[in-house]
């Protein structure tokens, strides 16, 4: 019904207020007991065999939501009456912002693809956290965090322990993410020096706590090998519970569109499709090169079971969805644990 009906409607919008319309019709259709009672009972599967520990966390399924989609936690607990093992809101910054000047978010959808600028647009973590003490949703919750755009790198610490031990209390896990393409000079936080002393002062702080959350690093799929394998090291030396791979690409390949239509659009990350490859082989070559060390969440071009499956072959312990979401709509969370299930693959 999904690809059928809904999305040729809202693919006539733009595409950022065709976002917040879907909200809009998710909280109407979802925001009472009853609809999302009648949602799970049609788009949840459950199986035991679907179960993954990880962390120390139990996931129903392993099929989850990547951050982006519910940048501020307004409809957390609608999107878990869908099916999803887990769902990761933000990225949040401690204060808020606006993000970048539209537009900012751009279909392309012969490729099954999507580039976005948004640059951490949120109303500040303090106003998610106070969404996020009215959970409903038995979904595992992760929280993805970032640095404001004013922040400089040199205070960029500041503001990811800000968030950090703002969300502390409302949500299972923590992303931290330095690999976005869309905040100035933020990639550089990847780099091998600041990103240990990043992590390991977040690690001090949920060391002192009485009982610490997981934490993961989301990196981009545009690292080369020499700077995966810093990755690697880093994950052993700060000890931190995994990786997320990966965030959105500033490659343009393989896109079909005219190079000058392209060029048009100008900067962001791209997601989608063309995606799918490079995602998989940075977790094949993170799971390899470690010796299977630490979990990874696969991420980037999942449209089909057949892409979730060849992303768990990969290595992936987990998956996330985003722009498969948005072009194939809820089903496919019920259609990748289906066929999990049918091939024995988990």
């Amino acid at each position: 019904m999904y690809k059928q009906l809904l999305r040729p409607l809202v693919f006539k919008l733009d595409p950022e207020k065709a976002h917040y319309l879907t909200f809009d019709l998710m909280k109407l259709a979802l925001g009472n007991p009853f609809g999302r009672f009648m949602s799970k009972s049609i788009l949840e599967y459950k199986h035991p065999k679907l179960k993954r520990q990880l962390f120390g966390l139990n996931f129903e399924n392993p099929v989850g939501l990547a951050a982006g989609l519910d940048k501020d936690a307004k409809v957390f607990n609608e999107l878990g009456a869908l099916g999803f093992g887990f769902i990761e809101i933000g990225t949040l910054t401690p204060k808020p912002q606006p993000g970048n000047d539209k537009p900012r978010l751009f279909r392309l959808p012969n490729d099954k693809a999507i580039i976005n600028r948004m640059g951490f647009n949120n109303e500040g973590v303090d106003a998610a956290v106070i969404r996020l003490k009215n959970r409903k949703t038995k979904a595992i919750i992760g929280g993805n965090i970032g640095k404001n755009k004013v922040t400089s790198n040199e205070d960029a610490i500041k503001d990811y322990e800000y968030c950090f031990n703002a969300l502390f209390d409302v949500v299972d896990y923590f992303v931290v993410n330095v690999s976005s393409p869309n905040t100035p000079n933020l990639r550089e936080l990847q780099d091998k020096e600041p990103l240990t002393h990043l992590l390991n002062h977040l690690q001090n702080i949920n060391n002192s706590k009485p009982k610490r959350k997981p934490i993961l690093l989301k990196i981009a799929p545009d690292l080369t090998n020499s700077q995966l394998d810093d990755i690697i090291d880093i994950v052993a030396s700060t000890k931190i519970d995994g990786i997320v791979a990966t965030n959105t690409t500033i490659a343009r390949e393989p896109l079909t569109y005219p190079k000058a239509e392209i060029e048009a659009i100008g900067m962001g990350g791209l997601s989608g499709k063309p995606l799918t490859k490079r995602s998989t082989e940075v977790i094949a070559y993170l799971k390899t090169k470690s010796n299977n060390a630490f979990p990874v969440i696969g991420v980037g071009g999942i449209h089909s079971p057949e892409d979730a499956i060849e992303k768990i072959k990969a290595g992936a312990d987990l998956i996330q969805l985003y722009t498969g979401f948005i072009y194939e709509g809820p089903a496919l969370i019920k259609n990748i644990n289906k066929e999990l299930i049918k091939q024995n693959i988990l």
